[in-house]
């Protein structure tokens, strides 16, 4: 297929491209019925029942991704009727190109352009989790050194911080640091945290961040008390997942943060035209 029929193509499949208002990419069938080169709706119908099957068959809710809904057209005579449309997301259109006519071209163009383009909402999807879980760790970090900053002014020294900490572990995961580590396999000398999931990481900021607005109002002057308080704050953070059905010390270990780090700036410089390092330094 010539270069100038691929463009032309591409254009036509993202110029009937439609977005929900929650940001959804979706096609409708009638369009691309024409765009695959069916004349005929009952003929195309066949297609999106097999298409249909192969949702189901791969694990995805068929009326996640097939949505049936009506739709008014205009007639020859002027006046109008309600015709059956379905609205199809690109997983979707990706299903129904690969259940349609090999032998059309249109068909050829559009298996590999649902392909690439579901592919690539994949890895959006991937990249904004892993730039999620970096903010979270960020975050995390920013916030327990606060906490120590705090434990410092108002009990004159911060030593007693990782114990602190630790008991918050205690409280959060109903095991020690170091047994956490353990499950984890967490390199020695590294952060339990550099391997926690984000939620994780989230629920550990929300206590610190309890704990450090609870000690300043009542003025905690001891490692006593504001550890009492950082272990009732992990404690209730641990019932609240509990009772969602998350048990923290159950869930498996993230990749390693500096792993993710490296990767996302590598893609960054990639994405500006910036050579690659091999030493991987930020």
């Amino acid at each position: 297929m010539k270069t100038e029929v691929i463009v032309q193509l591409t254009e036509t499949f993202e110029g009937h491209a439609q977005r929900t208002e929650t940001g959804v990419d979706y096609w409708l069938a009638r369009d691309i019925q024409h765009l695959l080169g069916y004349a005929e709706w009952r003929n195309f119908l066949n297609v999106l029942s097999k298409a249909k099957v192969a949702s189901e068959v791969a694990g995805h809710a068929v009326d996640h991704h097939f949505v049936d809904v009506n739709k008014m057209v205009e007639l020859g005579s002027g006046s109008r009727r309600e015709i059956d449309d379905v609205m199809l997301t690109r997983f979707a259109c990706y299903l129904v190109a690969q259940n349609g006519d090999p032998s059309k071209p249109e068909i050829a163009f559009a298996q590999s352009y649902f392909a690439i383009q579901t592919r690539r909402a994949e890895l959006i999807e991937q990249r904004m989790l892993e730039v999620e879980r970096l903010q979270a760790r960020r975050k995390l970090t920013a916030t327990e050194k606060e906490l120590s900053g705090l434990i410092y002014e108002q009990t004159g020294g911060n030593q007693d911080f990782a114990l602190i900490r630790s008991k918050g572990d205690q409280a959060l995961f109903g095991r020690s640091t170091q047994a956490m580590k353990e499950r984890w396999d967490v390199p020695e000398g590294r952060p339990l945290a550099d391997f926690a999931p984000t939620i994780i990481l989230k629920a550990k900021d929300f206590a610190t961040e309890i704990t450090i607005f609870n000690a300043r109002a009542h003025a905690m002057k001891t490692e006593r008390a504001i550890s009492a308080e950082h272990v009732t704050n992990n404690q209730a953070v641990r019932d609240t997942l509990l009772s969602r059905g998350i048990q923290p010390e159950s869930l498996p270990a993230s990749e390693d943060i500096r792993k993710v780090e490296r990767r996302v700036a590598s893609e960054e410089r990639k994405a500006l035209g910036k050579p690659e390092r091999l030493d991987g330094d930020m």
